[in-house]
């Protein structure tokens, strides 16, 4: 059996702040306690973090590199560019949900302490989702024609219209039901796939007159 690799001090302390929220809470998540559980010296973490700030900021963006990673996988796939849209607009809701779920109790805490920083960073995710959702985007207007005029923006729709199933935007009993939140993607996914697959209405052919 191949010895299993050893964590960097920064990926301890990642997993390490994802064990610790449900059982503290954010504000009651202390270094002591971070370095206890990663087994990173307290005077170490530092050399990766200027703070517990920084440090639960960099495990959301951990999040959002495994969303990203998600959609990426599905946009290259050689599905039909109408089946990977429809899956990707589904993972980045639940890769995002399933992530957080644990810890959900914590999540509203956390986010309102660190609202000014997360804000700031939420723009950048979201125009990252965009712009591989336009890719995919892309690839039905030249293979399927659909009919989009601006594909990276016609993206930054599908990112806010999914937005409200996201985790900081339901309430708690949301979050501990799995699969009506699974559901609701799925229906609002089939409800913009087939929103962004119209024929353009200019090209719909007028009906006949009655004689």
């Amino acid at each position: 059996m191949a010895p299993a690799l050893e964590l960097s001090p920064r990926d301890a302390l990642l997993d390490a702040a994802l064990r610790l929220l449900p059982q503290h809470g954010y504000r009651k998540t202390t270094l002591d306690l971070l370095a206890e559980e990663s087994g990173v010296p307290r005077r170490s973490i530092y050399l990766h973090f200027s703070g517990k700030e920084e440090l639960f900021l960099a495990s959301i963006d951990r999040v959002v590199e495994r969303v990203l990673a998600e959609l990426a996988t599905i946009a290259a796939e050689r599905s039909p560019a109408a089946t990977r849209l429809w899956r990707m607009i589904v993972a980045r809701v639940m890769t995002r949900f399933d992530a957080v779920r644990h810890y959900r109790e914590s999540l509203d805490e956390m986010l309102a302490d660190l609202r000014a920083q997360y804000l700031e960073r939420r723009e950048r995710y979201f125009e990252a989702e965009a712009r591989v959702l336009a890719g995919v985007l892309d690839d039905g207007v030249r293979t399927e024609r659909w009919a989009i005029d601006d594909t990276l923006a016609a993206a930054r729709i599908l990112v806010q219209a999914t937005n409200s199933l996201l985790p900081y935007s339901l309430s708690r009993q949301e979050l501990g039901a799995r699969a009506a939140v699974q559901e609701r993607a799925a229906n609002l996914a089939s409800l913009l796939v087939r929103g962004i697959t119209a024929p353009n209405e200019r090209e719909r052919p007028s009906p006949r007159s009655k004689r």
